[in-house]
């Protein structure tokens, strides 16, 4: 397997570990994916994607497109698993960032797009290329590009296949933060930290609620019962100490994992 995973503290970093390749993505390596983000769920607060070498990801490997079994829809089994991966990664519970260098093309951009946040240095290249192969884009990653960058925005990039520079996506919005090369990794591990240091409940909760809200479902019930959590686990009650006492709070404590 060619993706690695490794724990420093509260922080997660998924790397995808195929520089030779420019981090191309195999079926195998899609697959893996949900797996190895469920060893970490409940024992970190932040994770990291990103790639080995110059590249974040140059998109699946080519040489598989059409290597499935049916003939009338070679990619099935490819398909499947590239959105299992993509699921798993929106379904973290924890905050995701993509750290991003270089080539970030096709599964690139939706591994980058699933993440919560995206941060880029100015090496970055970012496009969708399924206009390019013939390839239809399916509707889940095609809604978390809308999300991101609006309707206009993502049919100009599938429509195209053209890519956009690191100024320009930070531009429409499909990177958050554009750093100088040397710059990147220390942001995205300052930052990680600044997260690992808040209220995880209130992490989920937002995650959860910008969910129902882009989805069209009631956001109402899930604001209801994560503000209960906030509550029965004593992490509302320590935050205001913390800020009356004017000292950092001392979160992550009695997070309920449901």
């Amino acid at each position: 397997m060619t993706l690695t995973l490794q724990v420093d503290g509260a922080v997660a970093t998924l790397t995808v570990d195929r520089a030779e390749k420019r981090n191309a993505m195999t079926r195998a390596m899609w697959a893996a994916v949900p797996g190895l983000l469920a060893q970490v769920e409940s024992d970190v607060w932040v994770l990291l994607v990103t790639g080995a070498g110059p590249s974040f990801c140059a998109g699946a490997d080519i040489g598989e497109l059409l290597g499935g079994e049916d003939p009338a829809d070679p990619m099935a089994g490819l398909r499947a698993d590239n959105l299992a991966a993509q699921a798993a990664l929106r379904a973290f519970p924890h905050p995701t960032i993509a750290v991003v260098r270089g080539h970030c093309i096709g599964g690139g951009v939706e591994l980058a797009a699933s993440c919560d946040l995206r941060f880029a240095d100015d090496t970055a290249v970012f496009g969708v290329t399924p206009a390019r192969i013939g390839v239809v884009y399916p509707p889940a990653p095609t809604k978390a590009l809308v999300d991101l960058v609006g309707p206009a925005t993502t049919k100009w990039l599938l429509f195209s296949g053209e890519l956009l520079d690191a100024a320009a996506a930070l531009r429409v919005g499909l990177v958050d933060e554009v750093l100088a090369p040397d710059r990147l990794d220390a942001r995205a591990q300052e930052f990680a930290a600044v997260l690992a240091g808040r209220s995880a409940l209130t992490q989920r909760a937002t995650k959860e609620i910008v969910t129902a809200l882009t989805s069209g479902t009631d956001a109402e019930p899930v604001a209801a019962r994560r503000f209960r959590e906030t509550i029965a686990s004593g992490e509302l009650a320590e935050g205001v100490a913390a800020f009356a006492e004017r000292r950092a709070p001392r979160f992550p404590w009695g997070i309920p994992r449901a």
